[in-house]
């Protein structure tokens, strides 16, 4: 496991997603008001642009590690959460309802990672 790798894909991950989600709900939201969608679709897109590179640097047993990865990816968004938003009551315009925000970083993260690290660990023999 490169857990400093990991870690500072997690937190390079949260920071694009905040800056991007940022910049792109406004639009989203005045044409969309009850879909509060651009912060799953920015998450999709950035982790699986750095779940590819961090399962890159793997050689072996990738499925475990794109897991492992995974949950670190989510720990790092929680603590970011709680210091940036949380601690000290910002209103989160971005994510709605934290706790759905919660379950749908943590199930797609970890389905995203560890879907790369099965797809790392195939052999592709393209004829």
């Amino acid at each position: 496991m490169k857990i400093k790798l990991a870690i500072i894909f997690g937190v390079i991950i949260w920071f694009l997603t905040f800056i991007l989600s940022s910049i792109f709900n406004p639009i989203f939201t005045t044409n969309i008001h009850s879909a509060n969608i651009v912060v799953p679709i920015i998450t999709i897109i950035i982790t699986g642009f750095f779940g590819i590179l961090y399962i890159r640097a793997i050689d072996d047993n990738e499925i475990f590690e794109g897991f492992l990865a995974g949950i670190i990816f989510v720990i790092i968004d929680i603590i970011f959460d709680y210091i940036f938003f949380i601690f000290p009551h910002k209103e989160i315009y971005i994510i709605g309802s934290y706790p759905m925000h919660l379950f749908s970083i943590i199930i797609l993260t970890l389905l995203i990672t560890t879907f790369l690290g099965y797809l790392a660990q195939m052999t592709i023999d393209l004829k």
